[in-house]
């Protein structure tokens, strides 16, 4: 017989850096997103270890890209002390993921963001998480719906998008990554934390340098062609004090 975790319960076990099932925690979603948990949403014990990390290297804002149902962000936030926006193209689960942090009484430490990136402004934080946002235009099977689009053609914009978010922040920024997001790490960050341990790659990257292409934005006699700037971003603490 499966044990029954109240909402307390799992806050005070995440607090406590324990991790209950995930179809404990799932149990509070909507019942059409519990079936796909397991393929899209971050699972308990990977949100936990991140959140350690955020912890180790004293990071205060996250922004998870293609957020979802919020279970990372709320998880992150029972975990730990960061500050998360979720940053998420469909406005339904936009929904469920505010009514998700709000049951778990976070609401003061996440917020989300209906949009997508590279065609609204980007939430700006000290660090951003992607878990494999952008397979989801890669499969026939496992979509979410067909409210949005999906195919090739926007997973290479979606992942050229994430590559020049990452690019454009500044030194210091972190990278936070779990199975990837389709694209490469561009140059100047360097890896400070993997765990290879777990159903997919873990891995924690911090910019310490400027890139090539980067040192060529800040040269004023080669300015960026105004087409190749990213959509300006949205600072993630200014909106949750906004929104609490």
């Amino acid at each position: 017989m499966l044990e029954v975790f109240s909402l307390e319960d799992i806050a005070v076990a995440l607090r406590a850096q324990r991790c209950p099932a995930d179809h404990a925690f799932d149990r509070f979603l909507p019942e059409e997103l519990r079936a796909v948990s397991a393929e899209h949403w971050t699972p308990l014990h990977v949100a936990v270890r991140a959140a350690g990390w955020l912890e180790e290297f004293d990071i205060h804002s996250v922004v998870d890209v293609g957020a979802g149902v919020g279970k990372f962000c709320v998880i992150g936030a029972l975990a730990g002390r960061c500050r998360f926006v979720g940053f998420e193209q469909r406005g339904w689960l936009v929904d469920a993921a505010r009514t998700l942090a709000q049951a778990f009484r976070v609401g003061e430490r996440v917020a989300f963001v209906h949009g997508a990136l590279g065609e609204v402004p980007s939430p700006l934080g000290e660090a951003y998480y992607f878990f494999n946002p952008f397979g989801e235009n890669l499969y026939f099977d496992g979509h979410i719906d067909d409210d949005v689009e999906l195919g090739d053609e926007r997973y290479v914009r979606d992942v050229d998008a994430a590559q020049e978010l990452l690019r454009y922040a500044p030194v210091g920024t972190y990278a936070l990554t779990y199975n990837g997001f389709g694209g490469t790490i561009p140059a100047g960050y360097r890896q400070v934390r993997v765990d290879r341990t777990l159903a997919c790659e873990l891995c924690l990257w911090r910019k310490t340098s400027l890139g090539a292409r980067d040192m060529a934005q800040i040269e004023p006699q080669r300015p960026a062609p105004v087409h190749d700037q990213p959509c300006p971003p949205v600072d993630a603490l200014r909106l949750l004090h906004e929104s609490a």
